[in-house]
């Protein structure tokens, strides 16, 4: 695995245990409320105990989660590491009783604990004793190397945890201009889904405080939540960024957009800013011009790192849980330090966003979402099923993918062959960027449905139904067959499907198979599938009459068998254009009685031969048909 690869799994490691900050940040938020005035006044110290347990058990809450992130969810892996959690307390609590378990030990623990597991899970010992191999293998290495970790520590960690604090010193020594470097880097490293890397240091790892029951918290969001008034520096200053310039962005692309786009580019890029402005998820707005305009992005990063320095100067500090939204800044207002600064600051730095990036899309002609030529991003909660199939196929179909996981906002695969990802494709079905980090290693930014997605694609997978994949037979704008100007296309009597509008000469084959018929004119071709369906493409509407032959030409001959995007026939656009009552070219399948389910991608532009554009489940018959990869 490559180093970038590695880094990727690590820092998606290292968000998982972070599931459970939330509910801590809520239990004491809600432990100040007057529980006294509604007879309950125990619950408000219930609450904050609940809260305090979260965080004491923070360092085996991380071992569990990095080794679960690390092994691809295995629960060996996961065990391990809570074994080798449980040897070091009891090892640390005899050997120096002033040592505590802390994240950076979790961390370390899980990562051994995970990679062991990769390294093991297959090992062979003698007969007598295989019983201790394969996964089984994995905890008693672990164990051993926890003794052996936890015994040194025992003459060492005095010394770390002089260092951490000092770390912490060093690191507060470049003042604003250390914050200004960390929300610059943060920024950039979110292209890559490694920012989580750096936040651990920062929030986790830098910096110590001792509570007053002389407990010790290390890392900017422990400290802040265990009341250290100088921590929370290096979080304050996300809230301007989350909360007011990604929906800025927003707002800019919304106003730039076409006004016959207006209306779909406002749903969505109004939802991205509520959830940028709630939650602090912000992809969905930043992968909308990351791609198409990398430079303004190396901007917005600037300009969040100067917001960053800003709120330190001015003694602003605020924490979270999860992200930099408004949740978890009116959650957490009551522990934090002129927090009420944030609002101005982040409102006057919102509108120079608006300006700025207003100003910069019509200037350099960015093609934003909605201006021609955007990144596509779509509001689509509900058709996550539906779609599911056709993002797996566009991946390269089940056997591509070695390895996928799901964090916030982005699918992380490891795949057997980057050449069979159909980025276009990808695009067209709701993927707001594709990042590729070589090795094999590839994110897929989906959004807040990123998880959805990876459970219905491997519902797909467990299930192995019988699936027919379809890729588009023409470049031009795919489109609903009930829009084809013929009543008889329409209204469904040849059979179901879609049609597609071009804009180029040529007919492509949407799946593998052989070609059944070729009409004398030429106008039109039938394809029977591997798996038995009957596939017409019917270029045009009443183009029958169109006999000479300069109208159409076949490349292919019947009894041919075909592959996917293996052209077929290439026709005059203009002069079939002009001869016809209009070019929308139906692809239907005639024997529809074999289909049980049907899927569509959006009815979008798409490319000639780009996978995923219809998906359809076959009937049961005998055992079921195959399915065409």
């Amino acid at each position: 695995m490559n180093m970038l690869g590695r880094l990727q799994q690590l820092g998606r490691s290292f968000m998982l245990p972070m599931i459970a900050l939330p509910a801590a940040s809520i239990f004491l938020s809600l432990s100040v409320l007057p529980w006294d005035r509604i007879h309950l006044p125990q619950m408000a110290d219930y609450l904050a105990l609940a809260s305090q347990a979260i965080f004491t058990f923070l360092p085996y809450i991380f071992a569990l989660g990095v080794a679960m992130g690390m092994s691809g969810n295995a629960g060996t892996a996961g065990m391990a590491a809570l074994v080798a959690m449980f040897i070091y307390s009891g090892i640390t609590s005899k050997g120096n009783p002033d040592i505590e378990p802390t994240v950076l030990i979790g961390a370390i623990m899980g990562l051994v604990s995970g990679l062991s597991f990769e390294r093991f899970k297959n090992i062979k010992l003698p007969e007598y004793i295989q019983f201790f191999g394969g996964p089984r293998f994995v905890p008693l290495f672990v164990s051993v190397f926890a003794v052996i970790f936890s015994s040194m520590m025992v003459g060492v960690s005095d010394d770390i945890q002089i260092g951490l604090i000092h770390l912490g010193e060093i690191v507060n020594s470049a003042g604003g201009f250390g914050v200004f470097l960390y929300g610059f880097i943060h920024r950039i490293l979110v292209v890559f889904g490694l920012h989580h890397l750096l936040n651990h240091v920062f929030w986790f790892q830098v910096g110590g405080y001792t509570t007053a029951d002389g407990n010790v918290a290390f890392g900017d969001l422990p400290r802040f939540f265990a009341g250290d008034p100088t921590a929370g520096a290096y979080m304050a200053g996300l809230y301007p960024t989350m909360m007011f310039a990604l929906p800025a962005i927003a707002l800019a692309i919304i106003q730039e957009a076409r006004e016959d786009l207006k209306p779909k580019i406002r749903k969505t890029f109004l939802t991205a800013a509520l959830a940028s402005f709630l939650t602090g998820v912000t992809e969905p707005v930043e992968f909308a011009f990351l791609f198409v305009a990398p430079y303004l992005f190396v901007v917005h990063a600037l300009l969040s790192g100067v917001m960053m320095w800003v709120t330190y100067e001015l003694g602003i500090r605020h924490g979270f849980s999860f992200s930099a939204g408004a949740i978890d800044y009116v959650l957490n207002e009551h522990l934090a330090t002129r927090g009420w600064l944030i609002i101005p600051i982040g409102l006057v730095f919102g509108i120079f966003y608006y300006v700025l990036f207003r100003w910069a899309i019509r200037r350099f002609r960015i093609p934003t979402p909605g201006r021609e030529e955007g990144s596509q991003l779509d509001e689509w909660a509900g058709d996550i099923p539906y779609r599911a199939p056709l993002i797996l196929e566009a991946i390269g179909g089940k056997e591509n993918i070695v390895q996928m996981e799901a964090c916030i906002t982005r699918l992380r695969l490891k795949v057997s062959n980057e050449k069979q990802l159909d980025i276009n494709a990808l695009r067209n079905l709701g993927a707001a960027g594709v990042i590729r980090l070589g090795g094999g290693h590839v994110q897929v930014v989906f959004g807040t449905f990123s998880e959805l997605i990876k459970e219905e694609m491997n519902k797909v997978i467990r299930n192995g139904q019988s699936q027919v994949l379809f890729c588009s037979p023409m470049q031009g704008r795919m489109m609903p067959l009930e829009d084809v100007p013929d009543p008889i296309f329409a209204g469904k009597l040849v059979g179901q499907g879609v049609a597609f509008m071009p804009d180029k000469g040529e007919l492509v084959s949407p799946v593998k198979g052989t070609v059944l018929m070729i009409y004398p004119t030429m106008h039109a071709i039938g394809i029977r599938s591997e798996s038995g369906l009957d596939v017409l493409l019917h270029i045009g509407i009443e183009t029958s009459k169109l006999t000479d032959k300069g109208y159409f030409q076949a490349v292919v001959q019947e009894g041919e068998t075909v592959m996917p995007g293996q052209l077929l026939i290439r026709f005059d656009l203009n002069r079939v254009r002009k001869a016809s009552k209009s070019l929308a070219t139906p692809m239907v399948i005639t024997n529809s009685d074999m289909v049980k389910t049907w899927r569509f991608a959006p009815f979008k532009a798409v490319k000639k031969g780009q996978a995923s554009i219809m998906s359809v489940v076959l009937t049961e018959r005998d055992g079921g048909g195959r399915s065409d990869d």
